[in-house]
């Protein structure tokens, strides 16, 4: 989906970016341990994907703007037809500049041998310390061999920078290409809600929902893009819940967050379904409301709102219901200045969504909320929670938890609701689960 062309342009903005002192080092992701000798999944660091788009472990991607011998150069597995028989092909060295459209490659083996003689000269080293402690330590070392040889002439790197600073900015807005991937993964989560409301029926259990997703985008060649969360009643009511065992009762609700990954590119949408088919009228007010509320939130979401606007929508329209159901007593204004509403709506209503499901990119600037931009993905996602044991809520209201949850890219002329396609007003959420039953 993302062409070495573009890869190469955002590398070339990162270089140009950070000057032609500077070196830039990105490892991939180590591999982790999950029981003795088997691993997790494994998952390429983001920022290496971003500029490279190369998915094996074991890398490094190192920028030297201005090398006259090549600014671009990886450091990667070299072949091996032993291990390839065991784990599966390897790029390899000599095939990687090609492929990749890169400069140079080398074999991993020999980073030692090689990186420290490209920090020499270079005064800045932009890295992201404290993602991988054992990477911190290795390229401490080779700093510090090229401070062993100062009094030889070396010139060893004297600034240590957060590479985040200039790569978050740039990650923040996407691309053409970028949102037709999320668009693929956005379309791929709908049909695993959608086929969560056709089985959806009293007496399965969460994890039977979960098993649904799973297949659903398997078959579409995605992953999730993060644990799902498929919390039946009240479970609802825990934000991460994340045991995924309960059964499902019949006049329940059913919260189910999950997204896609397709080709690194997250989605997040979340669906409150009655497991039933059918809403109750204490489940139907809360649901109007947050339903409403994301509304209003998806209508703040335009170029030059600042980043707070939806969730102060949001946050207005759901006090002003919780007065009018009698979750809350006063004024709107109290309400809204003392933040009541919190024991029932804790979380903010949205975050950045990229290649992480919650992705790089800041949400003030100078300490004020930033202005939204064109090419911005954000998650609209408003919820009432009450939790059975809430005294404050009344009774027929307690056990209740809805969240509504939506990517949204921002536009030129306003936004673009990039999972619409899956139901979320009541009549056409009672509507698909109906009929999926009668067919």
């Amino acid at each position: 989906m993302i062409k070495n062309t573009e890869y190469a342009k955002r590398r070339r903005l990162l270089m140009r970016q950070a000057g032609e002192d500077s070196i830039l080092i990105l490892p991939a992701a180590p591999e982790r341990v999950r029981s003795r000798d088997t691993h997790y999944p494994y998952r390429q660091d983001s920022d290496l994907l971003y500029l490279s788009g190369f998915a094996e472990p074991e890398s490094v991607l190192v920028l030297v703007p201005g090398r006259k011998h090549g600014e671009v150069l990886l450091f990667c597995r070299e072949r091996n037809a032993e291990r390839e028989t065991w784990d599966g092909p390897r790029l390899g060295p000599a095939r990687a500049p090609g492929v990749l459209g890169l400069d140079d490659a080398y074999d991993i083996a020999d980073i030692d041998d090689i990186l420290p003689g490209l920090l020499e000269g270079r005064s800045k080293v932009y890295y992201h310390f404290g993602r991988d402690a054992d990477f911190d330590l290795k390229l401490i070392g080779w700093v510090n061999r090229v401070r062993a040889l100062i009094r030889q002439g070396a010139r060893p790197p004297h600034e240590f920078l957060e590479l985040g600073h200039l790569l978050n900015e740039q990650r923040l807005f996407k691309s053409r290409d970028e949102l037709k991937a999320m668009q693929r993964a956005a379309d791929i989560a709908v049909e695993g809600h959608c086929q969560v409301m056709r089985a959806c029926r009293p007496g399965l259990f969460e994890y039977s929902i979960d098993a649904e997703l799973s297949y659903v985008f398997r078959r579409h060649d995605a992953q999730h893009a993060y644990e799902p969360i498929v919390a039946a009643g009240n479970n609802a009511c825990v934000l991460h819940y994340r045991d995924n065992k309960a059964a499902l009762h019949d006049g329940d609700l059913l919260l189910i967050d999950a997204g896609a990954e397709w080709q690194g590119y997250a989605s997040d949408i979340t669906r409150t379904i009655p497991i039933n088919g059918r809403f109750s009228a204490a489940q139907r007010a809360i649901y109007e409301l947050v339903l409403e509320a994301q509304a209003a939130a998806i209508a703040a979401v335009r170029p030059g709102a600042h980043w707070d606007a939806p969730h102060m929508a949001a946050v207005e329209v759901l006090a002003e219901g919780m007065l009018s159901l009698g979750l809350l007593k006063g004024t709107l204004k109290q309400v809204l200045k003392k933040e009541q509403y919190k024991p029932f709506y804790m979380h903010r209503t949205g975050h950045w969504i990229g290649l992480d499901v919650h992705d790089v990119g800041d949400y003030r600037i100078d300490q004020q909320p930033r202005i939204l931009e064109p090419g911005m993905v954000l998650t609209v996602e408003p919820g009432l929670y009450l939790d059975a044991n809430n005294k404050q809520a009344p009774s027929k209201y307690r056990g209740i938890g809805v969240r509504i949850e939506d990517d949204v890219v921002v536009t030129e002329g306003g936004c673009r609701v990039l999972t619409e396609a899956a139901p979320k007003a009541i009549d056409a959420v009672e509507d698909w689960m109906q009929r999926s039953r009668a067919a």
